[in-house]
C-alpha cells in the first residue's frame, strides 16, 4: 500500500483526505506544520509528499528545501491558486508538480497516480514499447537506465528528481530531434500542456544547471521559443 503523508496546517482538509485516500486504497497520515512535516517525511519511507506552501513553524518551500537536502522522495505542492512565484520557486527546488487550491480529492488523487508512475518507472502512456523501459539510453555523456530511474553524467551519478527524470527520458529518447513542449508533456506526465503552465520551462532550467555547459560553452539543452527543447547529443 502507498503511504501518504499530508503536510497542511488545515486539519478539517486533511481529514476529509486521509479519508478519501483510504478509500482509494492509500494509507495518509497528517502533520500539521512544516517542521513537524520536514521531520516526518525524513523519517520513515512514504511513496510521497503532499506539501502546503502556507504553514506555520516553517513554510512548505523551507520545508522542501530540507526534505530535498536529504531525500528524493516524491513531492506535490499545494499552492494558493494563482501564486505563480511560490509555485516556480518549488517547483525550481525539486517539487514534481503542484496542485492549486482548492483542489477536488479526485484531482489530487489523479495527480498522485500519475507522480508514482512516473517515479515508480512506469510509463504513464503508451510513448514506448514495454520492451524499452528497459534499455538504457545514451545521448553523448548522459547515460539514463529508465527501469532503475538512475542517470549518470560523464560517467558519475546525477541526482535528479522524478520529474526532471521523465523529462530528460523524453528528450533523450529523442536526442538531437527538436521535441515540442506538448509532446514532452504528455509523454513524460501523460497529459496535454495546459496554457500559461511553465512547469517544463522550470524543470528544464533546473536541468540544465545539473549538466553545466558544453565545451563550446552552449547549454546541452537547446530551446527553440515557442516551440521546444532538444537535447544535444555529442
Amino acid at each position: 500500500m502507498n503511504k501518504v503523508l499530508l503536510v497542511d496546517d488545515d486539519v478539517d482538509l486533511t481529514a476529509m483526505l486521509s479519508q478519501y485516500l483510504a478509500r482509494e486504497g492509500f494509507e495518509a497520515y497528517a502533520v500539521h506544520d512544516g517542521e513537524a512535516g520536514a521531520a516526518e517525511a525524513l523519517s520513515q519511507p512514504y511513496s510521497i509528499i503532499i506539501l502546503d506552501i502556507m504553514m506555520p513553524r516553517l513554510s512548505g518551500i523551507e520545508a522542501l528545501r530540507r526534505i530535498r537536502a536529504r531525500s528524493q522522495v516524491p513531492v506535490l505542492m499545494l499552492t494558493a491558486r494563482g501564486d505563480n512565484i511560490d509555485r516556480i520557486v518549488g517547483l525550481d527546488m525539486g517539487a514534481d508538480d503542484y496542485v492549486p487550491k482548492p483542489c477536488t480529492p479526485g484531482e489530487l488523487v489523479a495527480r498522485i497516480r500519475a507522480i508514482l508512475r512516473r517515479t515508480e518507472g512506469r510509463e504513464p502512456i503508451a510513448s514506448a514499447a514495454p520492451r524499452e523501459a528497459s534499455k538504457l539510453l545514451q545521448a553523448g555523456p548522459l547515460t539514463l537506465s529508465p527501469g532503475s530511474r538512475r542517470a549518470t553524467w560523464q560517467g558519475q551519478p546525477l541526482e535528479l528528481t522524478g520529474t526532471e527524470f521523465s523529462l530528460l527520458e523524453v528528450l533523450t529518447r529523442h536526442a538531437g530531434q527538436l521535441v515540442s513542449k506538448q509532446d514532452i508533456s504528455v509523454q513524460a506526465f501523460g497529459q496535454p500542456l495546459a496554457r500559461f503552465d511553465r512547469r517544463i520551462d522550470v524543470h528544464i532550467s533546473s536541468i540544465r544547471q545539473k549538466l553545466g555547459l558544453r565545451d563550446d560553452g552552449q547549454s546541452w539543452i537547446q530551446s527553440v521559443r515557442g516551440r521546444g527543447y532538444q537535447l544535444l547529443k555529442d
